[in-house]
C-alpha cells in the first residue's frame, strides 16, 4: 500500500522497479520502431539496386551488342520496365526514385531507376531500367508492424513475469517486513521468517532474529531491574516517611523546620506514588493480572466516585456522569486502577472552579475535563514520563498506565480538543 510522507508519495520497491523497466521499454520502441524501418528500407533500396544492375549486366551482355537503332522503339515497345531513351548527357550511372503513373492500377506508384549510359552503334543512349517498389513499402510496413507487436508482446511477456517472479522472489523480505511492523518487543520474543535461497534475505533474517533477541533480552532484563528496585524501595521509603510524618508531629519545631521537613514529606509522597506506579507498570508488563472477569463498570465509577469527589472539592472541582449498566471483560484490579487514573488526571489537570463530565455508554466511556485553554501535544502523550505541563506534580506514568491496561484489554483509546474540554475516549 503506497504511503505519503511529507507530502511525498512511497512507492513498494518492484513498483519503482517495474517503473524503471516501463521506461526503458517506452525508449527502446521509440527508438528501434523507426531505426527498424529506416535499416529495412536502406537494405531493401540496396537489394532493389543489386537487380538494377543486375538488368543492366544481362543487357549489355546478351541485348546491347544485337541491338541497332532501327530496333530500339520496337525493342522499347515490347520491355515495359526497360527501355533506351534519348542521351540525358550523364555519363555515369545514376540511382533514384521516382513515381509513374500505372495504367493498370491507375495511380501512381514509386520506382527505383537506374540510368546508365550505354552505346548502340556508336551512338550514345540513356538505358533506363526501373523496378516497382510498392511491393517494398507494403512489406517492410507489414514486418514493420510485424517487429512492433512483437516487441509489445515480448515487453508485455517481460513485464508479467518480472512482476510474478519478483513477487516470489521478495516474499521474505515483505514477510521480514510485516514481521517487523507487527512485532512489539513487550508481547513478542520471535518471529517466523520465511527460509530464502537467496543468500542476502538469510543474512537479513539472521539480522532481524539476532536484533530481536538482543533487544528482548535487554528489555527483560530492564523490566526485572524496574520491578526489583521498585520492591526493594518500597521498605526505606515507607520507613523514612514514617519518620518524616512522626516529626511533623513535634512541638518544638520552629516555622522554618516545620516548612522544610513538609516539603521532605510532601516529596516523599511523590515517590511513593512513583514506586507504586512503577511496580504497576511492572506487574502489567509481566502480564500478572490475567485473571479475567465480567466486570460492572458502573460499579467501579460509582464506588470511586465518592472518593474523588472528596479531591476534586479542593479545587471546586464539579463532577457530572452519566452512566449505563455495562459488563466488559478484564481484570478487576486493572479495571480499578483505569478508572482510577482517569479520574486522577481529570482532576491534577483542571482549573479551579473546573468541570468534569464522565460518560459510560455501551461501547466506550468518556472523561472530560475543563483545563489549559490549549490541546496537548499528543506525539509523546502516552509515553512514560512524559509531560504536558513541566510544573506538573505528576510522575508521568498516569497515562502511561492507562494506555498500557487499554491495550492489554485489546481496547482503544483517543484524545481529544473541543469546545475548551480535553476529552479521553475508550472504545471496548
Amino acid at each position: 500500500m503506497e504511503q505519503v510522507i511529507s507530502g511525498k508519495m512511497n512507492k513498494k520497491l518492484l513498483q519503482k522497479t517495474l517503473n524503471f523497466y516501463f521506461i526503458y521499454a517506452i525508449i527502446i520502441l521509440i527508438t528501434v520502431g523507426p531505426l527498424f524501418y529506416i535499416v529495412s528500407n536502406i537494405l531493401y533500396e540496396d537489394d532493389a539496386n543489386e537487380d538494377l544492375f543486375a538488368i543492366k549486366k544481362q543487357f549489355d551482355r546478351f541485348t546491347k551488342d544485337d541491338l541497332t537503332i532501327k530496333d530500339v522503339a520496337l525493342w522499347n515497345k515490347f520491355n515495359r520496365d526497360v527501355n533506351l531513351q534519348k542521351f540525358n548527357g550523364q555519363l555515369k550511372d545514376s540511382l533514384f526514385e521516382h513515381s509513374y503513373y500505372d495504367a493498370l492500377n491507375k495511380e501512381n506508384e514509386p520506382f527505383r531507376v537506374l540510368n546508365s549510359p550505354v552505346k548502340i552503334e556508336g551512338k550514345w543512349f540513356t538505358f533506363s531500367a526501373k523496378i516497382n517498389m510498392v511491393e517494398k513499402e507494403n512489406l517492410i510496413g507489414s514486418t514493420a508492424i510485424l517487429f512492433i507487436l512483437l516487441l509489445l508482446l515480448l515487453i508485455i511477456g517481460f513485464f508479467i513475469i518480472t512482476n510474478i517472479i519478483s513477487k516470489k522472489l521478495w516474499q521474505p523480505f515483505y514477510v521480514a517486513l510485516d514481521k517487523m511492523e507487527q512485532f512489539e518487543i513487550d508481547k513478542s520474543t520471535s518471529v517466523k521468517l520465511i527460509q530464502s535461497t537467496t543468500e542476502e534475505f538469510n543474512r537479513l533474517n539472521n539480522a532481524i532474529n539476532g536484533l530481536i533477541y538482543k533487544n528482548s533480552k535487554i528489555y527483560q532484563i530492564q523490566r526485572e531491574f524496574i520491578e526489583n528496585a521498585a520492591h526493594e524501595l518500597q521498605t526505606p521509603i515507607a520507613i523514612f516517611k514514617g519518620k518524616l510524618e512522626n516529626i511533623l508531629q513535634r512541638k518544638d519545631l520552629n516555622s522554618e523546620q516545620f516548612k522544610l521537613i513538609e516539603d521532605l514529606d510532601n516529596t516523599t509522597t511523590r515517590l511513593v506514588r512513583l514506586n507504586r506506579n512503577l511496580l504497576v507498570v511492572s506487574k502489567i508488563d509481566n502480564n500478572t493480572y490475567n485473571k479475567i472477569e465480567k466486570i460492572n463498570l458502573n460499579e467501579i465509577i460509582n464506588n470511586q466516585l465518592n472518593f474523588f469527589s472528596e479531591q476534586a472539592l479542593s479545587k471546586k472541582i464539579s463532577i457530572t456522569t452519566e452512566l449505563e449498566e455495562v459488563l466488559v471483560n478484564s481484570n478487576h484490579i486493572l479495571a480499578e486502577m483505569l478508572i482510577s487514573n482517569l479520574f486522577l488526571n481529570t482532576i491534577n489537570h483542571n482549573v479551579h472552579k473546573g468541570k468534569i463530565f464522565v460518560k459510560l455508554t455501551k461501547d466506550r466511556i468518556i472523561f472530560s475535563n475543563t483545563g489549559a485553554l490549549l490541546p496537548l501535544q499528543t506525539e509523546k502523550m502516552f509515553e512514560r514520563f512524559s509531560k504536558s505541563n513541566p510544573t506538573s506534580q505528576g510522575n508521568g506514568l498516569g497515562l502511561s498506565i492507562i494506555k498500557k491496561i487499554v491495550d492489554t484489554n485489546h481496547w482503544t483509546i483517543s484524545y481529544h480538543f473541543k469546545e475548551d474540554y480535553h476529552t479521553f475516549e475508550i472504545v471496548f
